[in-house]
């Protein structure tokens, strides 16, 4: 018997889920909320989802058709489904959506976050809050989805590449092997494991590439509506630099929390079975990131309000807590708020909400065991 899992979101990653975990032999429910449920409805109209063989002249992986054993719109029924529920939806849709799940949740279901991006104390925090402390459930945060794809029509996939491993981590972190065996079986990819969530929300691969690439070539993104190869186009040697720097302030709050943390340019290599001798070079050669032409054309693309408010601004807090200096992480965050009139200092994924407010970084360390 094929082992269940419950994917809940329907875009990009949600249906590409969907399709590899079907096609790595799971038996899949995948649910779509209200407003959201037209890839469902696509789904039962072509019966099932495709992940194209090539796209805009472009040879992809993965490429075949595969039905899904349930697509749902009822939230209920989809966590009846499995125990092993699987959430590869944006940061901000995790709090709402989890709320919503709580009444229906029992012992022993497991949640995964791709991304993670510090979810599992944010929901650990509202279980609490909620009235639901004695609910036993795992969370287990990864640090991203494991594909580059894109929904490219009704039900069709451009699956472009997947990652060699997907690092994750439980929460507590005393289950994230325990975790990691009962997720094993559903996923295409061997699952790696971390020593807590933090690490894992500093792990983010996005963390450099994605808000300060943005950020610094929002003029040309925004002018030619991001009609560029975004990792060839948009890192310079310059910006190259720039981003070192960032680079080396995430390096320097997690060994301020006593984590060793793998550098960008060897996680790329590793995560991408690459061997380039520099980040600039990952970005310029990628085959997985250069194979189609998909850039941000606004600041409101997720690249910033998504990575920057839910990874930067977490380091950000981790930083100031433990007394480093991140003027390159503060200059992107202030710079992204004049983009969009906003605040992500106030708005973003802060330590209050992951429920760290008023602990020591050797506290937070000893929270997430």
């Amino acid at each position: 018997m094929s082992t269940r899992v419950s994917v809940i979101g329907s875009g990009n990653a949600g249906l590409t889920a969907a399709y590899h975990f079907t096609l790595h032999g799971a038996s899949v429910c995948l649910y779509g909320a209200t407003g959201f449920d037209q890839p469902l409805t696509d789904i039962e109209q072509q019966g099932g989802i495709e992940a194209l063989a090539s796209f805009n002249d472009v040879e992809l992986t993965y490429s075949g058709k595969q039905a899904i054993d349930k697509v749902s719109r009822n939230l209920q029924d989809t966590l009846e489904y499995a125990d092993l529920l699987v959430l590869p939806v944006p940061s901000f849709a995790q709090e709402p959506l989890f709320i919503d799940m709580l009444p229906h949740l029992r012992d022993g279901q497991i949640i995964m976050l791709m991304p993670g991006n510090y979810g599992s104390l944010v929901l650990n925090r509202i279980k609490h809050e909620q009235g639901y402390g004695h609910l036993d459930i795992t969370f287990v945060d990864a640090i991203s989805i494991p594909w580059a794809t894109r929904i490219v029509g009704p039900a069709q996939l451009a699956i472009l590449g997947m990652k060699a491993f997907l690092p994750v981590a439980a929460f507590p972190a005393n289950r994230t092997q325990q975790a990691i065996d009962a997720l094993q079986p559903v996923m295409p990819l061997p699952l790696t494991p971390l020593n807590n969530v933090v690490e894992a929300g500093l792990e983010n691969i996005n963390f450099g590439g994605h808000p300060l690439l943005t950020t610094l070539n929002m003029g040309l993104l925004e002018n030619f509506d991001g009609q560029f190869n975004y990792y060839k186009d948009c890192c310079s040697i310059s910006t190259a630099r720039a981003a070192a720097v960032m680079e080396s302030e995430r390096l320097a709050v997690g060994n301020a929390l006593g984590l060793t943390l793998k550098p960008e340019l060897e996680a790329m290599n590793a995560l991408y079975e690459m061997d380039c001798p520099s980040v600039y070079e990952v970005n310029r050669t990628s085959e997985t990131h250069g194979k189609l032409n998909s850039a941000p054309n606004s600041a409101g693309n997720r690249y910033i309000t998504e990575d920057a408010a839910y990874l930067l601004v977490p380091c950000y807090e981790m930083a100031q807590l433990a007394g480093i200096e991140t003027p390159m992480i503060t200059s992107c965050l202030h710079i992204d708020n004049a983009y969009n009139d906003t605040d992500y200092f106030t708005t973003g994924r802060t330590l209050k909400k992951m429920g760290l407010d008023n602990l020591t970084p050797a506290e937070i360390i000893d929270f997430v065991a």
